[in-house]
């Protein structure tokens, strides 16, 4: 699929991109690979890492800056935008700035990539976006429907948009995994709720539902994978067995659980093995046959959240995981 193609990572420093890079150097051989941010020191460090591999480019750049992404995305065939405003304390005391990267930031991806003749393109979205109570969550789901919308947008242009959905990454810069980790030796652990529950989804496993949707994507769907939750109480107790777990409140714009599919969304979602997948409703795009494709329609109703979920990770299950990752925790 990528094999002699160019591609582009907006965000490409962070988290996802420091893990979606090795791994698609590795399974393909793209023609050129291209890691897009504004943050030159990380680019500085990352570009450490490819100094041998000439198809690996770097380009500074921020989404907010229309002319600048039309520069960028000359000559791309296919874009994963991973660029985004996300830390939810950050949003909502930083709205305007918040805006202007999930939101403008988004228009001008759609604009610049349809106009340079880019194939495909896969956005990444948030559990946040479902049922949004707090501004990220609002903007990225603003930023869906724009995705979604492109399709149409469009027009006659081959170009094709698709969003995939996951929730708390595991071992992420700013999740809670790190944290837990750097406070572990103290006395007292902080939990904000102890009914708190999260999604569960390692970086391998949001970069194989990126490929997935490119390989499956006709335009306009969303990629929700089947994770396993946990329970943050858990989640301490495992990292530190001997601290005291202390209740201190949630966060401003914060959620109880994380929810990836609304009762809304079921009226248009399909199930598969591995993942969900909700089809936009307009144009009658969730009746089409070529997306729907071998999906089984989720009972109305249906609503695919942390605390309702029938996948729980054991605590030995994530015992394990520390202790085989435990060098790139908190460090990507």
């Amino acid at each position: 699929m990528f094999d002699n193609k160019t591609i582009l990572v907006t965000g490409g420093t962070g988290s996802f991109g420091n893990t979606f890079v090795p791994m698609t150097l590795k399974k393909y051989n793209p023609k050129k690979l291209i890691v897009l941010s504004r943050d030159e020191m990380k680019q500085w460090e990352m570009a450490k890492l490819y100094a041998d591999d000439p198809r690996v480019r770097f380009f500074i750049g921020d989404v907010k800056d229309r002319d600048r992404m039309y520069r960028a995305l000359d000559g791309v065939d296919y874009v994963v935008h991973a660029a985004a405003t996300k830390i939810v304390p950050t949003a909502e005391y930083n709205p305007f700035e918040c805006v202007k990267t999930n939101i403008n930031g988004a228009m001008n991806i759609i604009d610049a990539c349809i106009d340079k003749g880019v194939k495909g393109v896969v956005a990444l979205s948030t559990d946040k976006a479902s049922s949004p109570i707090n501004l990220y969550g609002a903007t990225k789901l603003a930023s869906d429907k724009l995705f979604i919308a492109g399709n149409h947008y469009a027009g006659g242009k081959d170009t094709r948009f698709s969003v995939v959905r996951y929730g708390n990454v595991m071992g992420s810069r700013g999740s809670v995994i790190p944290f837990f980790m750097s406070i572990k030796d103290q006395k007292e652990m902080p939990i904000t709720d102890s009914r708190m529950t999260r999604f569960m989804i390692s970086l391998d496993q949001a970069v194989e539902l990126v490929w997935h949707a490119f390989e499956d994507m006709i335009g306009g769907e969303i990629y929700v994978k089947k994770i396993p939750s946990m329970k943050v109480t858990d989640l301490a107790k495992v990292i530190a067995p001997n601290s005291k777990q202390k209740i201190i409140g949630i966060r401003p714009g914060e959620k109880l659980h994380e929810q990836m599919i609304s009762s809304e969304d079921a009226l248009s979602t399909f199930e598969y093995s591995e993942h969900f997948k909700i089809l936009p409703q307009i144009h009658d795009w969730h009746l089409d046959s070529m997306r729907i494709k071998d999906g089984k329609k989720v009972p109305d109703g249906f609503v695919y959240a942390s605390d309702t979920n029938t996948d729980w990770m054991s605590d030995k299950t994530l015992e394990i995981w520390l202790e085989e990752n435990q060098e790139k925790i908190g460090k990507i």
